[in-house]
């Protein structure tokens, strides 16, 4: 294998498995501020991760086409293993909000340059949807350890996960100077030729995304932000959706269920010879089926959710990385869609609890979202 593809996977697989090891221990970390806080302290740890993602994932899809995708997947890795540290020793609530924040930036360092490095190469379809395996591998990692070991040793999965962001860490030793100046290395340089200031290079990138923004691609990125929004509601609401009829057991299984699928569905669609509009269709079907079931059948609702997931982002992985643009800039501007879903339609969802039931707002959920399935492109 490529070590530079190796490298990713191994980072994509840390990084998810690290930013999900403290939702199930979301309460304790935050338990010391309730007085203070009440729930809202917990709900600045959760988000502080999705709010760095979202900030950072455009910008430095940008920076990847300017400095090359290896310094920012290396940026990416060193600043997981900076926040896993800080989680692990820090028990004060702003500095773990601050360190959460700062595994998201370290995200949107490492996602667009991961996503550009692989749509170059010669099976990139095979490659997204080995990525989008380990991606959803590491998620479901992360929660699981965290719940196995929260009983034993509360940051347990943290320390774990740390670690293997620490190990990673090695294998940039030897390239540290093509980190730090890829024109001396000696090697041919993927990057552009110099042109102008970094300014011009912004300015120069945002033009190019007001054009990946035209209603021809709108299609796409709106099915990206509105199938993470459903999932981030799903996951934000169900434990208290399912509040005394289901057990801590059968809850975590049922969202389980959700990452295992999507592993399992990504790396098999990657392996067919279809087209990208054709994935996305069929990834979107299931994802609406599978949200409309879980109101009443978790498990198969979560299962059918996650292989459909899993089917669409391979999809819109392939058909992002076909637009006439800088890989970096558009693999940066698709993974802002996800993280915008991810963090804004749980909010948006949850300033209408109350005046509706959960049941009706995932219902909702799943009707909007096989509403896409009418959008054109």
């Amino acid at each position: 294998m490529n070590p530079e593809r190796r490298l990713i996977y191994i980072a994509v697989f840390t990084i998810m498995g690290l930013s999900n090891t403290v939702i199930p221990i979301l309460p304790e970390l935050a338990a010391r501020y309730h007085s203070t806080f009440g729930e809202f302290a917990s709900s600045l740890l959760f988000s502080g991760y999705f709010l760095g993602a979202l900030a950072t994932m455009l910008p430095f899809g940008i920076l990847a086409d300017r400095f090359g995708n290896l310094r920012l997947i290396g940026l990416g890795i060193i600043l997981t293993a900076i926040s896993g540290l800080i989680i692990l020793f820090s028990e004060n609530l702003w500095v773990l909000i601050l360190s959460r924040f700062m595994e998201g930036f370290a995200c949107g360092a490492f996602f667009p340059a991961a996503f550009s490095t692989l749509s170059k190469c010669k099976d990139p379809g095979r490659y997204m949807g080995e990525f989008t395996f380990l991606f959803n591998a590491g998620l479901a990692s992360g929660a699981l350890v965290s719940g196995l070991l929260a009983d034993i040793y509360l940051k347990g999965s943290i320390l774990i996960f740390t670690f293997i962001a620490l190990l990673s860490v090695i294998p940039l030793l030897p390239r540290h100077r093509e980190l730090i100046n890829p024109k001396r290395t000696g090697g041919k340089s993927e990057l552009p030729p110099d042109s102008g200031s970094l300014g011009d290079h912004f300015k120069h990138s945002f033009s190019e995304v007001a054009g990946l923004l035209n209603h021809h691609n709108s299609g796409i990125w709106l099915s990206s932000f509105l199938l993470n929004g459903v999932i981030g509601v799903l996951i934000a609401y169900y434990p208290d959706y399912s509040l005394g009829v289901l057990t801590k057991a059968q809850l975590g299984s049922a969202i389980a269920s959700l990452y295992i699928c999507a592993m399992i569905s990504s790396i098999l669609i990657g392996r067919f010879m279809v087209k990208e509009t054709a994935i996305i269709w069929i990834g979107l079907s299931f994802s609406a089926l599978g949200a409309l079931f879980a109101t009443k059948c978790p498990f198969l609702g979560f299962s059918i959710l996650g292989g459909g997931s899993g089917i669409a982002m391979v999809g819109f992985a392939l058909a992002v990385a076909r637009m006439d643009a800088d890989r970096g800039l558009a693999m940066g501007l698709f993974n802002t869609t996800i993280y915008a879903g991810l963090s804004l339609f749980p909010i948006a969802s949850g300033l209408l609890i109350g005046t509706f039931s959960f049941e009706e707002i995932f219902v909702a959920n799943g009707c909007i979202l096989a509403g896409a399935l009418l959008l054109k492109d």
